[in-house]
């Protein structure tokens, strides 16, 4: 056994390349996530719920689009910094209504940290739990995903508005 965690040692320093990376910590967030998916497949088979045998083109949108917002609300948007409080530090703005924040740490904190101030990281939990909740409960699954959907819809066109406002006043300056 002990020739075995040496030679996983190795390895993960031959990984790192002179870096501290928390690759223990990387293999704990996919053995949670994995433990998730078990818990909602459990959770699915005592209910005697089965998963469909497709998505359909509407749910893939309404979920594709809820996920990319709900992604960048919980790791960029000020309201739920305090969710990354104990894993990052306040940078500065990023862009509208999004913060720069620079994970801290080592090993499980920092791990986490990284999860959580990616988006893209953190759209596998999100879309995950969006097809549990298809499963589980598919009208409380779509009214929520639908609520994200039209949030993110507000912003591009919040953002849209911006934009417009400042062509039309650059143009009237000139």
């Amino acid at each position: 056994m002990a020739k075995i965690e040496e030679a996983a040692r190795a390895e993960e320093r031959a990984y790192e390349n002179g870096e501290s990376r928390p690759t223990g910590a990387y293999l704990g967030t996919m053995l949670a996530y994995a433990a998730g998916v078990g818990v909602i497949a459990a959770a699915s088979r005592i209910q005697g719920r089965r998963t469909p045998p497709s998505v359909s083109p509407w749910d893939l949108l309404l979920i594709s689009v809820s996920t990319h917002k709900a992604s960048r609300l919980l790791a960029k948007d000020p309201v739920t910094s305090p969710l990354r409080v104990p894993f990052t530090r306040f940078k500065g703005v990023s862009g509208p209504s999004e913060l720069q924040e620079e994970v801290r740490g080592s090993g499980a904190r920092h791990a986490i940290g990284e999860l959580l101030t990616c988006p893209f990281c953190v759209a596998q939990w999100v879309a995950t739990g969006h097809v549990a909740g298809l499963i589980l409960s598919p009208r409380l699954t779509r009214l929520a995903a639908a609520t994200m959907t039209a949030v993110g819809a507000a912003d591009w066109m919040q953002l849209g508005y911006a934009w417009l406002q400042q062509r039309t006043e650059g143009g009237s300056q000139q």
